[in-house]
């Protein structure tokens, strides 16, 4: 009976055993096929469906087989789809758990990608009009994020892009100061109006707003009697443009 019994568990145990294997295959056909899913949702643009495949596949498989090309998938997806606070959430994850991944100067780059994204969205309303006004916090943040790309990665095949949309930046900052100037001129707060001018000539140098930022410099310390100042901002003007 003793043995009869000792068989019985065994079967049990071996039972169970064939059962687990089996559960995990079926699991991982289930990965294989939905991650393939969602990588024809990718290649034919379908972005919003790969995005709600991706998410669930993170969700229910955080350590399959391609749990970290599922997050970086994703945060494609998302940004293409305009979601940049769910993009956001799932790149910082990834740096977080991944810090020393081999793709992190791509995410670091998508990361500055989305932020300019939010940028533009801010930016200019529906009707497309300028508001350079606007606070330019997602454009600082973008500044941040190709600098950290191009000082942590410079050899990256992204490093070279990073640096010319740098370049832009530094244009969309540069213009947010001038449209400070502009108004505190506008109102006859000339030495804010002179601040914001030497802001843009210290800050800015290599941008087209240079240019404008010195005429305010010139009026704003006319206006306030600062004759030197007035004068040095004009043979600044005068030699440069």
């Amino acid at each position: 009976m003793r043995v009869v019994f000792a068989f019985a568990i065994c079967t049990v145990l071996f039972l169970s055993g064939c059962s687990s294997r089996s559960n995990d295959e079926i699991q991982r056909s289930e990965l294989d096929n939905l991650y393939e899913l969602s990588q024809t949702y990718l290649q034919a643009g379908r972005f919003a469906d790969a995005a709600t495949l991706l998410s669930q596949i993170n969700t229910r498989y955080p350590f399959g087989a391609y749990a970290q090309q599922v997050q970086l998938d994703l945060i494609y997806a998302q940004y293409k789809v305009g979601r940049e606070d769910q993009a956001l959430t799932v790149i910082d994850r990834f740096l977080s758990l991944n810090p020393n991944h081999g793709d992190n100067d791509y995410v670091r780059y998508m990361r500055g990608l989305v932020h300019l994204q939010a940028e533009r969205a801010f930016f200019q309303d529906a009707f497309g009009i300028d508001r350079s006004d606007r606070n330019p916090v997602y454009a600082e943040r973008a500044y941040d994020d190709f600098a950290e790309l191009v000082q942590r990665h410079p050899d990256s095949k992204y490093a070279a892009d990073a640096r010319q949309r740098m370049v832009a930046i530094q244009s969309r900052l540069a213009q947010h100061e001038l449209a400070a100037a502009e108004y505190y001129l506008r109102r006859e707060a000339y030495m804010a109006a002179a601040r914001r001018g030497a802001y843009i000539l210290e800050n800015f140098q290599s941008t087209v707003q240079v240019q404008r930022a010195l005429e305010i410099m010139v009026t704003a310390y006319t206006e306030l009697g600062l004759t030197q100042q007035a004068d040095d901002a004009r043979a600044v003007l005068v030699a440069n443009f």
